[in-house]
């Protein structure tokens, strides 16, 4: 395990990491690159996802069921009871080191904590995967490690900050 400090912490001299998602419930959402949409939905999920080294395939199991029966979407008397399968909703999934941002020293922050391409990749392709077959249809996405710009509609805005570590 990596020798650091950070937002996971130690336990037993063992450093804690953890898969992250930010989740943003949207009228509509699109990542474009070099100038070409490469991804776009109507309502539903932007989820801005990030991989460190530590996590595994059972954070993907762990984070795509917690996702695809999120109920953030309105139901006939506008209480938020409605998950995305039940509104028939989309996902767009983006890419994010920066979720693992260091900002304790300084004010340049250092992103030590996010995975290496080689263990992410794989990781988010399967997180992108079990999400579609989760919820029955195709997943958009930008590209893993592209300069991306984001364009979104927040609905609410309802955005919820997920973590496989800190299951709250």
């Amino acid at each position: 395990m990596k020798n650091m400090l950070g937002f996971g912490g130690f336990k037993n001299n063992i450093y804690l990491c953890n898969m992250r998602a930010v989740i943003q419930r949207v009228s509509h959402a699109s990542v474009t690159i070099d100038g070409k949409v490469n991804g776009a939905i109507q309502q539903g999920f932007l989820i801005l996802l990030g991989v460190c080294d530590e996590d595994s395939m059972e954070d993907v199991d762990w984070l795509v069921k917690k996702i695809a029966n999120l109920r953030v979407f309105g139901d006939e008397n506008d209480v938020m009871n409605r998950s995305i399968l039940d509104v028939d909703g989309e996902a767009l999934v983006v890419s994010q080191f920066t979720l693992y941002a260091s900002y304790k020293k300084g004010n340049r922050p250092s992103w030590f904590r996010a995975g290496s391409h080689e263990h992410s990749i794989p990781l988010y392709e399967a997180f992108c995967r079990d999400l579609s077959a989760a919820i029955g249809k195709p997943v958009a996405t930008g590209e893993f490690g592209a300069d991306m710009k984001v364009e979104l509609l927040n609905d609410g805005p309802v955005t919820i900050c997920m973590d496989t570590k800190n299951k709250e």
